[in-house]
């Protein structure tokens, strides 16, 4: 049998009182540490380590063991919070409706295109590193899995985890280019090309 146990429930099993925030102050707290990293390891201890170490079993004999362990840990992540927090609030205070329209117009018209069109630049990037010229392919040959061409070679741009999906009937003869999207950017592996 499987069950799910939420956060809430944890908390209640645990006899830990819920941290009662004001509404969109957690998020915000959360999002100012994202960009703080106050409670990355090197400011508050490698956590899964220091738990393990731990020998105590109730949230107050946690408390007193961590904060002997690392006892400026929870300042130190503050500050860095706080600082970051103040930085937000000053950027809050820029938006204003322009702002939010660009914002808006950036999201929905050109990173959906550029986010959608990155073959044609994982096609000219691969161009300029082999210094070659690239094209699209013809309707014939992408019937055939040809994305383009870089140079004279015939290509096919797939996702890394192209290669997972070994019950797929396609079968590709040409150069196999394989991408991942990361944060702001797409890894792309040309793997031997040119030959």
């Amino acid at each position: 049998m499987k069950v799910k146990i939420r956060a809430d429930e944890n908390r209640k099993y645990l006899e830990i009182e819920d941290a009662d925030f004001p509404k969109y102050v957690a998020p915000l707290i959360n999002l100012a540490n994202q960009y703080a990293q106050g409670t990355r390891p090197r400011v508050v201890g490698q956590m899964s380590e220091l738990i393990q170490a731990f020998t105590g079993k109730t949230l107050p004999e946690w408390e007193k063991w961590y904060l002997e362990q690392r006892p400026d840990a929870i300042r130190n992540a503050t500050e860095k919070i706080l600082v970051m927090m103040k930085n937000l609030k000053e950027a809050m205070n820029q938006i204003d409706q322009t702002m939010i329209e660009k914002w808006v117009k950036d999201l929905v018209l050109v990173k959906t295109f550029s986010g959608l069109k990155f073959q044609e630049a994982i096609l000219k990037k691969g161009a300029e590193l082999f210094e070659t010229d690239y094209r699209w392919s013809e309707p014939e040959e992408e019937v055939k899995g040809i994305d383009g061409y870089i140079g004279k070679i015939p290509v096919s741009i797939k996702p890394h985890s192209y290669d997972l999906k070994a019950a797929l009937p396609e079968k590709i003869e040409c150069k196999i280019i394989r991408y991942k999207k990361i944060d702001d950017a797409i890894e792309v592996d040309y793997g031997d090309l040119p030959g």
